[in-house]
């Protein structure tokens, strides 16, 4: 069984597959029935496999290519993974590539996620595919030195 660093490591692993829809019924495994994924903002809480089936179905699939995560750093417990990454892809019509800092964590019981958060910087995201080449030229690096 997995612990919670494997867990998170895995699924970063199938992100690609995951966003592809290949993966689906692989990945959520990994996840528990009762998980809660705390989106926060507006959507509030998703509770259950079922919704978090429905975030990945909605993740737009052919709509971008060269997929990557890279964990920038990952610190983790026995139930418990978090992991700061960049993550990147080109959008397939425009050509258009986006790299952006996320964040996320998972707690894990029994090899299985029961609860996650994540934050991304969306809005970089946005501008980057909408060509801005102001705000697209702003690294998802910045303020990463240590103090």
């Amino acid at each position: 069984m997995l612990d919670a660093a494997g867990v998170h490591r895995r699924l970063l692993d199938l992100y690609p597959a995951i966003v592809a829809g290949t993966a689906l019924d692989e990945a959520l495994e990994l996840i528990d029935p009762n998980v809660v994924d705390h989106r926060g903002g507006l959507a509030g809480d998703h509770r259950g496999s079922a919704a978090w089936r429905e975030k990945w179905r909605a993740l737009p699939g052919g709509e971008f290519h060269d997929l990557s995560a890279t964990v920038e750093h990952n610190v983790a417990t026995a139930d418990t993974s978090v992991n700061r990454y960049t993550m990147g892809g080109t959008h397939t019509a425009s050509g258009r590539r986006y790299e952006i800092a996320g964040l996320d964590m998972i707690r894990v019981r029994d090899g299985r996620v029961v609860e996650h958060w994540a934050f991304g910087d969306w809005e970089l995201m946005r501008h980057q595919l909408a060509g801005d080449s102001e705000c697209g030229s702003r690294s998802p690096h910045a303020g990463r030195g240590r103090r």
